[in-house]
């Protein structure tokens, strides 16, 4: 069990290195299926135009974050983010284009780095409110920073438009106002990192015994 194996109060980077493959890895995987829209429809909505596979495995992150600011407090979660972060977009360029490794190194970077922060604040409130207040504010910046780089026309200096993400359809293919895709795509990824956030508060109660705290948190 990790409790029992994490017995030094000064955390050294063998004992990082789980958090930080944990880390490399949800984001590569978020960098590739984001890339993928979900094919199915129910009722009226169509998935396609509202939601990637990337939303479904990119809040795993913000579980990750939050476990290493529990165990070793915000300093060293920061480590593991800006680890995980240079690891994950130098993988990213190859496992996605250049644009998208861009957009998600910067939405994960900054969105991580305030989750550390907010989960530090409210370490001492009730156990679900930290890892919720910091998944959901961190889920909604990342959002809004990864689709707007990755695909709006306007941000084409970052690489090439795709034309499949920029095409202009009904605003949530609902409503008759149009906007791009890839809006409609921010707006449903948004409502599933929302609802897996939430459904992970279930194993994150279930294992943070193991992840107590073994050292000063100090200040964030």
């Amino acid at each position: 069990m990790l409790k029992t194996y994490l017995t030094d109060h000064v955390p050294t980077m063998r004992q990082l290195l789980p958090f930080l493959i944990m880390m490399a890895a949800v984001v590569v995987a978020s960098n590739v299926l984001v890339q993928f829209p979900v094919r199915y429809d129910l009722g009226p909505l169509i998935l396609e135009d509202l939601l990637t596979w990337g939303a479904f495995t990119y809040p795993v992150a913000f579980l990750v974050t939050d476990l290493c600011n529990r165990t070793f407090g915000p300093a060293r979660a920061r480590i593991v983010v800006i680890a995980g972060f240079i690891l994950a977009v130098a993988i990213s360029v190859y496992a996605a284009s250049p644009r998208i490794a861009i957009a998600s190194g910067s939405a994960f970077l900054v969105a991580q780095l305030l989750d550390v922060s907010i989960f530090h604040r409210l370490r001492h409130a009730h156990w679900w409110r930290p890892p919720l207040v910091s998944s959901v504010l961190g889920s909604v910046l990342d959002t809004l920073l990864f689709f707007s780089l990755a695909f709006s026309a306007s941000l084409a200096i970052l690489g090439p438009n795709d034309d499949f993400f920029i095409e202009t359809i009904p605003f949530l293919g609902l409503f008759a106002t149009e906007a791009p895709r890839w809006v409609s795509l921010a707006v449903g990824d948004l409502a599933v990192k929302l609802l897996v956030a939430l459904s992970l508060l279930a194993p994150y109660r279930i294992i943070i015994p193991f992840f107590q705290p073994l050292r000063p948190t100090g200040n964030a």
